[in-house]
């Protein structure tokens, strides 16, 4: 697949999943992996979870927060698979960035089945939080397992 609109490839795989792996790392560099539900906005150039801060990728994060992201369809046939990559920065919000990212995240949440947030749903003593990747580059995989690089905001 040589697609002529590698950005429509991207949304198309990004709109068309609902999980994200996310790779991080710990203070020494050891790298974990986790997939998380994601709502995606502002362009597919921000994606919004709700996580546990004690799970190990937010704790990764809250130390490290340079992260890795790939969204990818597992089911499709071997050698006809699209993916995207992503280098992002992620963080916990908190303040008015929390306020303005569970707007964010509403907007599509439930046509995407995950539940409407409240602030209360997200502080403590609530059990989640919610986080946010800002992608710094991105990349398509193409169906000859050639990455194409997309725009860097």
């Amino acid at each position: 697949m040589n697609s002529p609109d590698p950005a429509g490839v991207a949304r198309s795989v990004i709109e068309s999943n609902l999980y994200m792996t996310l790779g991080t790392a710990d203070e020494t560099g050891t790298p974990w992996a986790a997939p998380v539900c994601y709502v995606a906005a502002a362009g597919h150039r921000e994606f919004y979870w709700a996580s546990r801060p004690e799970a190990r990728h937010s704790r990764n994060l809250a130390v490290r927060p340079s992260l890795s992201v790939v969204i990818f369809d597992s089911q499709v046939p071997v050698y006809q698979g699209r993916a995207v990559y992503l280098e992002a920065v992620g963080e916990q919000l908190t303040g008015a960035d929390l306020h303005a990212g569970i707007a964010i995240y509403n907007g599509p949440a439930a046509e995407r089945g995950s539940a409407i947030l409240e602030r209360t749903d997200l502080e403590a003593p609530a059990p989640h939080r919610l986080y946010r990747a800002t992608v710094v580059q991105s990349w398509i995989l193409d169906g000859s397992d050639i990455r194409i690089p997309l725009d860097a905001r």
